[in-house]
């Protein structure tokens, strides 16, 4: 009985914490032209725009990609 909630608990674990992993977007304003990170992927194209290719693992990867993006270097 124990091993099937472990296992179960094993299980449901497995499959959340993908979920729970944080991602950090580069985007670029289109009106005031400034590059800032955010924690939530961009849905909105009118406003502001994603630099780069896919989600930072960590805010420092993020900083990184930033700083590499001629379109945020270039301000």
């Amino acid at each position: 009985m124990k091993a099937r909630i472990v296992v179960g608990a094993a299980l449901v674990l497995a499959f959340a914490a993908p979920a729970l992993a944080d991602e950090y977007y580069v985007v670029r304003d289109t009106t005031t032209k400034k590059c800032t990170i955010v924690d939530k992927r961009p849905t909105t194209t009118t406003t502001i725009t994603q630099v780069g290719p896919l989600a930072f693992k960590t805010r420092t990867e993020a900083e990184e990609g930033m700083k590499k993006e001629k379109i945020c270097v270039e301000q």
